[in-house]
């Protein structure tokens, strides 16, 4: 798809990967990555922002970004779509299926799919930055943990290096929210679970959004989760959204072991953005990642949106805050 004269042109696309193992011992047959490129690729290949997918976003959701956040003029910025997500290879597509059944994707198989995406489609092995938001910003550690060669520049907002415990139990509430719904048979929905979304999108927009926040709406909070946050899930396959569950529990870019020595790797250029208010990943967590990676930056965006104050695409005050610490790194 093309857009006007005076946009940046965009292109969307599927890019096919065939048969794809994951960590978890299991192989898509024909795996697929959703993307969408906005702005032009430089003849060296050097200008490439790599935007990998936060939970349940597809591309036209981060788009927002080319412009307030990251320059299209000057940037290619490449958005990529986790699996998992929908528009990627899904348990919707039926090219997969759930932890019952021994599928779950790790970070780092996104992170394979992201590598064998710029390299087939774009001719780009080391990208200029990586900028993630929440699970996006899981996958731009795990590039730079797992391959510190291939990355110049990574941009962590409110999202950690590995799931913490307290954010471990909260998406242990979502699942059990969606599989304790009278429809859930074990591997899938016999029928939609519209009392399992209901309880899911309560549970949801309690930890997203702070507690200033909700004391500034006007509307009562059963009413504000139902007409701003539930549509928002029933877009979405619930198996989809049990997948990317998964995926988020078991994000660990230490596998398990030492954390300190695992970002010790990075040889990228990283700024780690924490929001004063994330209820998931608090700034004391992320200052905490920052402090472990040679000469990483760390910065907090004053915003009452909690979580949601990495992804401004309607707040203009946090988009600035973003911009002077991307531009900032950018310029090194």
């Amino acid at each position: 798809m093309t857009s006007t004269s005076s946009a940046p042109p965009r292109h969307q696309d599927l890019h096919g990967l065939g048969a794809f193992p994951l960590r978890c011992g299991r192989t898509i047959a024909d795996a697929r990555i959703s993307y969408l490129r906005i702005g032009e690729l430089n003849a060296e290949g050097s200008n490439l922002i790599l935007v990998p997918s936060s939970y349940g976003a597809r591309v036209e959701d981060l788009a927002w970004l080319a412009g307030p956040v990251l320059d299209p003029e000057r940037w290619c910025v490449v958005i990529a779509v986790m699996f998992g997500n929908g528009a990627s290879s899904s348990p919707s597509h039926g090219a997969m299926g759930l932890a019952e059944q021994g599928w779950v994707v790790d970070q780092a198989d996104n992170v394979a799919a992201q590598r064998r995406l710029l390299r087939e489609v774009f001719g780009v092995e080391r990208p200029a930055l990586v900028y993630g938001w929440s699970m996006g910003a899981q996958q731009a550690y795990r590039w730079a943990v797992d391959h510190p060669e291939l990355v110049e520049r990574i941009c962590c907002v409110c999202g950690t290096a590995r799931t913490s415990p307290h954010n471990r139990l909260f998406l242990l509430s979502l699942r059990q929210a969606l599989t304790a719904d009278r429809h859930w048979n074990g591997s899938g929905f016999d029928a939609p679970p519209e009392q399992g979304l209901r309880t899911y999108a309560l549970i949801y927009a309690s930890w997203a959004a702070s507690q200033p926040f909700f004391r500034s709406i006007a509307e009562p909070v059963e009413v504000h989760v139902q007409q701003q946050w539930l549509p928002n899930y029933q877009r979405h396959d619930p198996r989809d959204l049990i997948a990317m569950l998964d995926t988020w529990q078991a994000h660990d870019v230490a596998d398990g072991g030492d954390l300190d020595a695992a970002l010790g790797r990075v040889r990228a250029r990283t700024a780690v953005v924490a929001g004063s208010h994330d209820l998931y990943f608090t700034p004391n967590d992320m200052a905490a990642d920052a402090a472990r990676i040679p000469g990483a930056s760390f910065h907090q965006i004053e915003s009452e949106l909690g979580h949601r104050a990495g992804n401004p695409h309607s707040s203009a005050p946090e988009q600035r805050q973003l911009r002077r610490v991307v531009d900032g790194l950018l310029a090194c």
